[in-house]
């Protein structure tokens, strides 16, 4: 094993192969699946209320379902499509029809513009200094997606580097937390490397360096990505999470419950009997908006009151 010297996690010698890693271990994992019911009820004024939503993918319009009501929405990446400005100031203006008294966001690899290390690729929303058939190679190739016509990603859009400017009905954490209620929630928008997308950093020291970041005290940890093991498999059948950001979880900040999305595959809950994992994708595999929102209510810290 790699120990990094500034932390207590150390980087698993096949990181870069998460499958193999989770062969190795998974016979002293639990992996326990959950039923996560909706509740029908009105909230307790004892407990606060969450609703859990990811990957919406410029689809809110296309919901079918009615938002669940809650005191708190946790929503945990990938509310655009390409991160374009008008993307987010309608995800921005459909955050402001929820009633939720708080709305928390974290950005995902879909929200490229949200991303300093994405601004080569932002070039080709800018129509003042794109060229067609320049850009429209770059973003088949770095962005690693299927070839569409190329008027469909770019006609009347552009991107902006200060992006999360537009993000004004809402709370928008990046490697940072928040307290609500007296809950303590650390957000985070980085997962593996995967088509040269936003916030994806290579597997083991540099993503724990972000994983370091998290405090020990965290009571719900928002990340874009799964962690090993979680709402992490993929339709070919291998485990993509983060190895480092499973032994955090476990070993380290031991949060209530971890919320995450990005592997649409993985919508699920799951539990390893003290940490929820929560793969709230609201797209499906084909990016249809059909998964319902997770929901689940929080007892509040002992003086706090809503």
């Amino acid at each position: 094993m790699e120990e990094d010297d500034d932390v207590r996690i150390n980087v698993h010698p096949l990181t870069n192969n998460p499958s193999a890693v989770w062969s190795s271990i998974w016979h002293m994992q639990k992996v326990i699946p959950i039923h996560l019911e909706s509740p029908s009820d009105a909230v307790t004024p004892n407990k606060v209320r969450f609703v859990c939503m990811s990957d919406t993918h410029a689809l809110t319009h296309n919901l079918n379902f009615k938002v669940p009501y809650g005191d708190v929405l946790l929503h945990a990446g990938d509310f655009t499509s390409f991160g374009r400005d008008e993307e987010i100031k309608t995800f921005n203006r459909w955050l402001g029809t929820l009633p939720h008294k708080y709305k928390i966001v974290i950005a995902g690899n879909h929200e490229i513009s949200f991303d300093p290390n994405c601004e080569n690729i932002m070039q080709i929303f800018n129509p003042t200094t794109r060229s067609a058939n320049s850009a429209e190679s770059h973003l088949v190739t770095c962005l690693n997606i299927i070839k569409k016509p190329f008027a469909r990603f770019t006609e009347r859009h552009t991107a902006t580097s200060n992006a999360a400017q537009y993000l004004t009905n809402c709370i928008y954490l990046e490697d940072s937390p928040v307290v609500v209620y007296g809950i303590k929630i650390y957000g985070s928008p980085w997962q593996p490397e995967f088509g040269k997308w936003a916030f994806n950093l290579p597997r083991g020291k540099p993503l724990l360096s972000k994983w370091n970041k998290i405090p020990d005290d965290t009571d719900i940890l928002i990340t874009h990505g799964p962690p090993l093991g979680h709402g992490d498999l993929v339709r070919n059948g291998d485990h993509v999470g983060c190895v480092e950001l499973l032994s955090t979880v476990q070993q380290r900040v031991r949060p209530k419950y971890h919320v995450f999305g990005h592997i649409h595959e993985g919508y699920g809950v799951t539990s390893d009997e003290y940490t929820i994992f929560i793969n709230a994708s609201t797209c499906d595999i084909n990016y249809i908006p059909k998964n319902y929102p997770m929901v689940f209510d929080m007892d509040l810290p002992p003086g706090v009151q809503k």
